[in-house]
């Protein structure tokens, strides 16, 4: 196992879930919002990539030189580098030409090495895994979502939830964005450990929810096979996985989940009105899913067959995925959606 050697703190923090008046007034029930902005990389990322890299420093022992590797100039890049910081263990990134400088610079000042290769993503994967990796002995490959040292990271925010809600009067149900279904996998798996998936139990309902362009979930399960797109066309672009983890596809024909898709005017809506209502800045990638709380989708989707008064009982807890990162206010304004939010104020 190695050595018995002090193990580093987990890369990760825990997160608060606050009630939002605001949201709450707007949806009709009680929305309760957990704050993964808050977390060392300001994404819940930092869960399931610190996990898996805790896990690999003790699997092989603290005395092994163990160098990281992660090909992704996003939200998991950003994970792995500042999980990296934190563990003390070097790590490469390698990102695609396409990565902004700024990007490029942030990763940077984090301590990585940052390697541009290649015209997209998976150009500089495959460089990272026949160029790095395999010549490197101690290397550790960090995927973005698809392993289950990820999902069992990422579900640590129902470990979590249990408790925060325990005096709130429990929570009835969830509702996540997904991209690759690292996030979605991981909350599925915590909550049956939990006990909320019990054949004739009082369970929880989840709303998984995508963007039209990224909605590889739901073309998966309209197909009833695992599908992969031909493109992400979606702004929002940290759901932009082509194709969900196998596990993620499985989990989403339970009864219990509920796909949605909503187009990027939506998600767009979502966080303008989150910034305003809330004061709190985040991506479409989580405006998303808190779109719900504006859009009438919770009651119509996930409780159509209760009364007004019985829905306003109902607590709601929505998974902020990610904060605002560099670039995006332009191309939200950009982008030529049109709704009331007045956008141009950001």
């Amino acid at each position: 196992m190695g050595s018995n050697a002090e193990m580093p703190p987990r890369p990760w923090v825990e997160t608060p879930c606050i009630h939002s008046t605001a949201l709450s007034r707007t949806a009709g029930c009680n929305i309760f919002l957990k704050l993964e902005n808050l977390q060392p990389s300001a994404s819940f990322k930092s869960r399931g990539i610190g996990n898996l890299m805790s896990l690999a420093i003790e699997q092989h022992g603290l005395e092994k030189p163990i160098h990281f590797y992660c090909s992704s100039g996003g939200n998991a890049g950003i994970a792995c580098a500042t999980a990296a910081l934190s563990l003390g263990r070097p790590a490469t990134i390698v990102v695609p030409l396409s990565t902004t400088a700024f990007m490029v610079s942030k990763l940077k000042l984090l301590g990585v090495e940052v390697v541009q290769t290649g015209k997209h993503w998976s150009e500089a994967d495959n460089y990272l895994r026949k160029e790095l990796l395999a010549k490197n002995e101690n290397g550790i490959y960090v995927p973005p979502f698809d392993h289950p040292d990820v999902w069992e990271g990422n579900g640590t925010i129902i470990d979590e939830v249990e408790k925060q809600m325990c005096d709130k009067g429990d929570y009835d149900a969830i509702v996540c964005s997904v991209g690759g279904g690292g996030l979605f996998s991981g909350i599925m798996s915590s909550l049956e450990r939990h006990g909320r998936l019990l054949p004739g139990g009082r369970n929880i309902k989840v709303m998984a929810v995508e963007t039209e362009g990224a909605h590889s979930l739901a073309l998966s399960l309209e197909r009833k096979e695992l599908s992969k797109l031909d493109a992400i066309t979606s702004i929002a672009t940290s759901l932009g996985a082509t194709q969900v983890a196998a596990k993620a596809f499985e989990w989403g024909q339970r009864p219990e989940v509920t796909s949605c898709v909503f187009d990027d005017a939506e998600a767009a809506m979502g966080a303008v009105c989150f910034a305003d209502d809330e004061r709190i800045v985040v991506e479409t990638a989580c405006g998303v899913s808190i779109a719900t709380a504006y859009n009438g989708s919770l009651r119509s989707l996930l409780f159509p067959e209760l009364s007004e008064e019985e829905f306003a009982k109902r607590n709601v807890v929505i998974v902020g995925e990610v904060g605002w990162n560099e670039g995006y206010n332009e191309r939200l304004k950009n982008s030529e959606l049109e709704f009331e939010t007045g956008i141009d104020d950001i």
